[in-house]
């Protein structure tokens, strides 16, 4: 009777991925990130977010509730320091803006009415 030898196993090549990823990979995606901004404090984590290079979606209405003149005053700050930086900012209706780091950019519709 001849022999059998058991054929070698094949390796898990999703498994072997995993293993592979590495803290530079993960430093060089881009996250979404949905927050809201509560007060002026929490701009330094904003601008963090973005020099990161990840998009933000801030909802506004937490600080709006609050102190509107703050919420102008957060506005105009993040305005300003994501031109600095090459990026795009817009309002996402009445409660959110978008934040884009550099090379995205915010696609805007010249005619609103076309979809």
């Amino acid at each position: 009777m001849a022999s059998v030898e058991k054929a070698p196993k094949k390796e898990n090549k999703q498994h072997k991925k995993k293993e592979s990823t590495t803290l530079e990979d993960k430093k060089s995606s881009t996250y979404l990130r949905a927050m809201p901004l509560r007060s002026l404090d929490d701009l330094d984590l904003i601008k963090d977010e973005v020099t990161k290079g990840n998009i933000l979606i801030l909802r506004i209405t937490p600080l709006a509730n609050k102190n509107i003149e703050e919420v102008k005053q957060a506005v105009n700050d993040l305005y300003e320091f994501t031109e600095s930086k090459n990026g795009d900012i817009a309002r996402l209706g009445e409660e959110r803006i978008v934040i884009c780091p550099e090379k995205i950019k915010i696609w805007r519709d010249k005619n609103p009415g076309s979809i």
